[in-house]
């Protein structure tokens, strides 16, 4: 210890200012416009338009498919869909996603026993080119055999063109986590 402080005072004098406040630069840049097929302005246009459109997507009765192509474009390219649950032993367990792993996992039931999905509220919040969103919903099944409603997490993010899902993260209601009523819609 006796040498090491004086050997570190010693580096930190040595090593230019510069180099020691300047952080790394980014090099993780993804580009908003490659890979996914081009959105439909009006589905990108607000907040308000991309939530519709999402939910719209997914929803339809049995034997309807599903515009797959229409909800990646609503995507970053490196979006994340990740649903979480807790076990019966009380785990919490989440599944990480891209959009094309939800579309493989879940295409086939939804659009052979028809699925709706529909936001109940949402709360915002919004600073720059970014919004956190949490959108209560309420999903069903035609056949009456599913129902759960909950909440959908969502990053979105602005390019000064058009609006993008970054991620969503979603849990459902349980009998030890209700909905609360700031979630719930204002009567």
């Amino acid at each position: 210890m006796r040498y090491l402080l004086p050997a570190l005072l010693a580096l930190s004098i040595a090593t230019p200012l510069a180099a020691q406040t300047t952080p790394p630069a980014m090099t993780t840049d993804i580009p908003l416009n490659t890979s996914m097929p081009a959105a439909a302005p009006a589905d990108v246009a607000s907040m308000d338009s991309i939530m519709a459109a999402l939910y719209d997507v997914i929803s339809g009765p049995p034997g309807k498919a599903r515009d797959w192509n229409r909800m990646r474009s609503l995507f970053v390219p490196e979006a994340r869909m990740i649903p979480t649950r807790k076990t019966k032993e009380g785990a919490v367990r989440m599944r990480w996603m891209t959009v094309n792993d939800y579309v493989a996992t879940s295409s086939a039931l939804i659009e052979r026993d028809g699925f709706h999905e529909r936001e109940l509220a949402r709360k915002t919040d919004r600073f720059g080119n970014m919004a956190q969103v949490f959108s209560t919903y309420d999903g069903r099944t035609d056949k009456g055999d599913y129902h759960e409603r909950g909440i959908n997490s969502l990053q979105l993010l602005f390019d000064g063109k058009r609006w993008w899902i970054v991620s969503i993260m979603w849990v459902g209601e349980t009998p030890d986590t209700p909905l609360p009523a700031d979630y719930l819609p204002k009567r």
